[in-house]
């Protein structure tokens, strides 16, 4: 779809909610709106056009977008031209189940459809009424979808949709759909576009990663795409996100190793440190496994970094258990960890699991996991101290202008003093000079 050269006068606001593969999906839409002629507005009250990119992952994402649906009841009320509409997540699993609820909504656009955004708001404007438009699976992924990236140094580039995993507490496959993955050329080419526009560092997105091209027989697998990915010119850095350790093996870890702009920084979700949850979750391994994966990671990478994500509070999860995954983290000894309150999805079989853990245990299991957590994250940082590491320079600090902030290659923040010598997109040395939990503070080399 060409840009649009003249302004229709016309503005657009979206709200987004949630993971990284849906801040993609806002920047798609963005792109199809501004080929519209549609500028982005700064306040919901200014807007012609208004979006909520929305999740359901959890509990408290789904109920913070209900809220904002109603508090954008007045404006529709002062205005019965502003468009209303629910893409992502929550609208692939609710459909008109939306309109019911908020009948001041006038598009619901499922995940499988955001490339159909143009055509939906014509579809509004002919018919002066509602539109649902929710495929429960895409037969294709859409082709050369316009987008609007934010302004910075670095982008999310999505080289698969959709997950076959099935975790029981989890509901993404049910609204992404199958894996599907994008071809490598295709790939590769957007990654040169986004070195051509200035972009220093891509992030690979998927929901899982590791599962690249098993889709497609004879397909390159996740190990070639880095590989490629790695040989555009202009791209310093190269991540990658999310994981599933299931799916991790020795020629993606050579392939880290062998990259010379794949950053040493691994995000293996564990989710728990006991086989018999891991068994209930469905995931896949146990934590013999887990071991053995993070063992052949630090071999061949010893200087990577190693995050995680943790689940507390699943169906059943006894103290004697959770001792397990608290054992666990000090054993393996993250860098950081994402911990989360299990949340229970209906629709996923966790949700109507036996045995659902109180709120008031699942606090105060969160609280024993983070601080355990967080002593290990500040005496790995504290080993740094002294040392010197390459940042990718970011901006300003956002809590102080006078300082300058970045990440290192194993995504450690680092923040010194402003020189005037940096600038947004330089690889700089910075002699780590103090540390903190998340935060590592240097001088300028």
């Amino acid at each position: 779809m060409a840009l649009t050269e003249e302004r229709t006068g016309k503005t657009y606001l979206i709200l987004t909610y949630g993971c990284q593969m849906n801040e993609n999906d806002s920047e798609r839409l963005a792109g199809q709106l501004r080929d519209l002629g549609y500028a982005a507005a700064a306040r919901p009250e200014d807007a012609d056009v208004i979006l909520l990119n929305t999740c359901c992952v959890r509990e408290s994402a789904e109920k913070k977008v209900h809220g904002k649906i109603g508090e954008l009841k007045r404006l529709k009320a002062a205005n019965p031209n502003l468009i209303i509409g629910v893409a992502g997540c929550m609208a692939q699993k609710d459909k008109d189940k939306l309109f019911k609820r908020a009948p001041h909504i006038d598009l619901v656009l499922g995940t499988h459809n955001i490339h159909q955004l143009g055509e939906s708001i014509a579809e509004i404007g002919r018919a002066r009424g509602r539109v649902l438009a929710v495929w429960e699976q895409a037969e294709r992924l859409a082709p050369g979808v316009p987008t609007v990236r934010k302004a910075g140094i670095a982008a999310w580039l999505p080289i698969m949709y959709g997950c076959n995993n099935f975790c029981t507490y989890c509901i993404v496959p049910y609204v992404r759909g199958r894996e599907r993955s994008r071809p490598v050329d295709e790939v590769v080419a957007e990654a040169a576009e986004l070195a051509a526009q200035g972009f220093r560092e891509v992030t690979l997105l998927g929901q899982n990663v590791n599962s690249y091209g098993k889709d497609v027989p004879g397909h390159a697998d996740f190990a070639d795409l880095l590989a490629a990915v790695d040989k555009v010119a202009g791209i310093a850095r190269i991540r990658y996100m999310t994981s599933h350790p299931r799916d991790m093996n020795d020629k993606v870890i050579a392939a880290v190793k062998a990259g010379r702009h794949v950053c040493e920084h691994f995000h293996l979700p564990i989710q728990a440190g006991n086989d018999a949850v891991l068994a209930a979750m469905n995931r896949g391994y146990t934590t013999a496994d887990y071991r053995r994966l993070v063992a052949a990671i630090r071999a061949a990478v010893p200087a990577c970094s190693l995050t995680t994500d943790i689940i507390v509070g699943f169906p059943g999860e006894t103290e004697a258990m959770f001792a397990d995954t608290l054992a666990l983290m000090a054993e393996v000894r993250f860098d950081a960890a994402y911990t989360f309150l299990y949340s229970q999805r209906s629709g996923t079989p966790a949700a109507v699991m036996a045995d659902q853990i109180p709120p008031a245990v699942k606090k105060e299991r969160l609280k024993r996991l983070m601080d355990v957590q967080n002593d290990v994250s500040l005496a790995l940082n504290r080993e740094l101290v002294g040392a010197e590491v390459e940042v990718l320079v970011e901006g300003e600090s956002k809590n102080d202008a006078n300082k300058m902030m970045g990440r290192t290659r194993t995504n450690k923040i680092v923040i010194w003093d402003k020189t005037g010598r940096e600038a947004p997109g330089d690889l700089a040395t910075v002699a780590v000079t103090a540390a903190q939990t998340w935060v590592l503070k240097g001088r300028l080399i």
